[in-house]
Parts: structure tokens; sequence; C-alpha cells
């Protein structure tokens, strides 16, 4: 195929394309004792017997995971060459502070904090600029510390002495974390997230527990004091960000397009848009994450108004088609770019606040979809850009392999390989096609790949 060789850049010079990593996920390794941190929920909840021989995780381990703690330098420099001008990265609570903080005020966790930890954050931060990217950091990004939710003691006992983000203490503890990073950090971090998916978290913990999410118990109540919790945590967060840096200070979002019967998609766009509208005076900026679609219908029996229906979005069977006709990832979720592009439209139209892409990808160990992923949402962006939307970034997600939750080692969503035996990274295709669209600026060279030999982008499915 012939490159794009037109003269308009779309995406333009200040267009920050890169990828997302976490903190819990990317940072052990099999060969690196020191990248160990086996102090929070996840950590306890991935290597329970119980869950492990009921299927409720998977039975692989975090610390034979990508080993980004002591092999960013290669993670970073892997991303410079492709063109990248943004990574955005996440810090671990619980290798932060791996003692309770209860007793404690905001200014006064400097000699119960893990110093070491700081600057070893300081040194991955200081890399990312050095090789000329700017970094985002996150602040929580699903998991948190053992002394503030103890999953098992959760699930089997209801003992919620610890009980994470149903817990009425959280919002309060997290302020102090995020007064400490800020302190300690701000002076090298150019933008700062509080929380990643609030809205996924406080779901699927408490409502689905096929997600194999902490503390997998089905208190539908808990979920909305837990999305309260996480909302007071934002608001406490942003405060305390704000005090100590000029940096932007915003929220990451998981997004879906939502399609289906009229009352239900109205039902279901309010209770998606809820948390946001509760603190969008106090962000800077939006991160969506945008993965597929959801086509929902009327449920009168159910609490939410509303039910998904099988065989489209996240509900469909792995290495497959939708019901739609879409292909499908390892995951079984379908590539439905048309919904990136509807719902960074509403959004944009409902908020004024910046609106970066902050994760987009594909769960493909054959890399034989990724390519037609990228290409699909990436038009969706440029066609956005076209039309005069300032979507200000894409991250991808993400750079490598990595620990998926209760999946485990099992999906990939790299655009670099991870041989989680010796460690070893190794670039798809599709990482050098997207080093290709960063250089040429656009999809346009790439557009055959929307329609051959799958219809990915159907403009008559774009809202106007």
């Amino acid at each position: 195929m012939l490159p794009y060789k037109g003269d308009e850049d779309m995406f333009g010079e200040d267009f920050l394309f890169g990828a997302s990593l976490s903190g819990f996920q990317f940072e052990m390794g099999r060969n690196s004792p020191e990248s160990i941190d086996r102090g929070s929920d996840w950590y306890a909840w991935a290597h329970d017997k119980l869950n492990i021989e009921n299927g409720i995780v998977s039975g692989t381990f975090p610390e034979s995971g990508p080993n980004y703690w002591t092999g960013f330098e290669e993670f970073h420099r892997l991303a410079a060459d492709a063109g990248m001008k943004i990574i955005r990265i996440g810090l671990e609570w619980s290798r932060i502070l791996p003692k309770p903080t209860f007793e404690r005020w905001t200014d006064d966790l400097d000699d119960i904090c893990n110093t070491e930890a700081l600057e070893h954050y300081r040194g991955i931060i200081e890399d990312i600029r050095n090789r000329g990217m700017k970094v985002m950091v996150n602040l929580n990004h699903f998991s948190l510390p053992i002394w503030l939710h103890e999953p098992i003691r959760v699930n089997r006992y209801s003992d919620f002495t610890a009980g994470g983000w149903a817990d009425p203490r959280a919002a309060e503890e997290f302020r102090k974390f995020a007064a400490l990073c800020g302190r300690r950090l701000g002076d090298i971090v150019d933008m700062w997230s509080t929380e990643n998916e609030p809205n996924v978290l406080a779901t699927l913990g408490y409502r689905n527990r096929a997600s194999g999410f902490p503390p997998s118990i089905i208190r539908p109540e808990l979920a909305g004091v837990a999305r309260d919790n996480l909302i007071n945590a934002h608001l406490l967060g942003y405060e305390e960000l704000k005090k100590e840096t000029s940096s932007p200070v915003g929220l990451i979002y998981a997004m879906s397009w939502i399609d289906g019967e009229e009352r239900a998609v109205d039902s279901a766009l309010k209770a998606q848009f809820e948390f946001i509208d509760r603190i969008k005076d106090r962000t800077d900026f939006l991160g969506l994450n945008y993965y597929s679609r959801m086509v929902v219908e009327s449920d009168e029996e159910s609490d939410i108004g509303y039910k998904l229906l099988p065989g489209f979005g996240q509900g469909c069977k792995p290495n497959s088609l939708s019901r739609s006709g879409r292909p499908t990832s390892d995951f079984g979720w379908e590539i439905y770019p048309e919904g990136l592009y509807n719902i960074l439209k509403t959004t944009m139209r409902r908020y004024d606040v910046p609106v970066f892409v902050t994760e987009n990808g594909i769960a493909d160990a054959t890399d034989g979809l990724r390519p037609y992923y990228l290409i699909g949402h990436l038009k969706a962006v440029e066609k956005l850009i076209e039309e005069g939307f300032s979507v200000k970034g894409y991250m991808h997600w993400s750079l490598t392999d990595n620990y998926e939750w209760a999946s485990g080692l099992g999906m990939r969503f790299g655009l670099v390989s991870v041989d989680f035996n010796d460690g070893s990274l190794t670039p798809r295709p599709s990482y050098y096609l997207l080093k290709e669209i960063i250089k040429q600026g656009s999809v346009n060279g790439f557009k055959k790949m929307l329609k051959e030999p799958y219809d990915i982008f159907d403009e008559t499915l774009l809202i106007e």
C-alpha cells in the first residue's frame, strides 16, 4: 500500500500521541525481585487459592509481568522511537504508603512513606522527560493498599474493617496520598489524573461477580457508596494537587457509546455521565477510555432500568463476529470505532474542558486485528479534528502486553509483545503501523483498511 502523500498533517504538531500504562499491571517481573509489591489488595486477590480454584482469577501472577519497574528505560526507548510524545503511568499507593495513614495528618507522612519508591518513580518520570516526552501520572488505577482494602475478609466474612472504596475513610486517606505525591513529585509531572475508570471500579466489585474484581460480592447499594466515595476522593485529591502544582489535574473515565432502544439509551447515558456531572467544575481535563459500545433495551425488572443485549460490544464470543457482523477480539469485544467518534463528540459538547483519549486498544495475541482497530479508531479522532473538535491526544492501551486483572497474562493488549518467560520485548507489526501514522500525521494513507477485509467504519452510523 502506498503511503499517504498529502500535505495536510491533520493531527498537528501539538497532538499528543502516546501510550498508557498502570502500576500493578506493568511494574512487576519474573526476574526482578525488587519489582515485587505484595502490599496491595489485587496482589492478595490474585494469589488466593480459593479464587484460583473457582476460576475467579486466572492463576497467573503479576510478579510474572513485564517488569516496567526495573526495565522502564527499554519501554521508554520503544515509545520514543515510535514518535510518541506522551506516556501515562500510574503510581502504586501500596508501594508509596505501605503502612496505614489513618492516624496521620496530610503533612505528616514523610517518616512512614517509602522514600525509595518515590525516588524510583522520580527516576522513571525524569527518564520519560529526558527522551522528549511528556508524562501524565495517574494516582489510582484500581489497586489499593491492603491496609485499606482486605478483599478476602470482605468476600468471605462480610468484614468491612478494611472495606476499600466502600469504607467511609477511603476518600480522606486518598487525600493524604495525593498530597504526598504532589509535594514530592509535582515539580516534574506534566499532567495529573486522580483516578482511572472510577465508574468501572465502583460497579464491578459489587454488581458483577463474573468480572473477577475484588471483593466480588453482589451488593448493589455498596456500588453507590463506592461511587460517592470515589467522587469525594477525586474532589479532595484535586484540591490537594492544586496546592502543590500548577500542572493540570484531571480524571480518566471509561466510556462506551450506547445504541439500542431510545428510553434505555437515555437511562444508560444518564448513568454514564453522572459521575462526571458531579465533578465537572473540579477537573482541568477529561481522559476518555474507549474500547467498544453497548447495545441496550429496557428492563423493568432491573434496578437500573435497562439491560445489555448479548452479541454486541463487550458481550460477544471471542474471535468471532458480533451480531452486526463486526470482528471481535480475544476478549470477545466488538470492533466499533464509530462509537469512539460518537462518544467523543457527545462528551466534548457536554463538558467545556480539554479531552484526551487515554485508553483505546484490543486484546489480540496474533496482531491480526489490531492494525484495523488502530486505523478505525484514529480515523474517528481525525474526523473529529477535521470537523473542528479539539481532541488533545491519543494514548494507546498499551505499549506492551501486561497483567490484565482477573484474566492475568492471557490477554495481549500490547503494540509490543512480552515474552513472560524471559521478559524480552518484541514490537508487533502494529507498532510499526502506529509509528508510520504518527510520522505521516494522518490515517489517510491507510483508509482502504477501513473497508477491506472488514467494513469497520460506516459513516452513516455517526451522529450529527
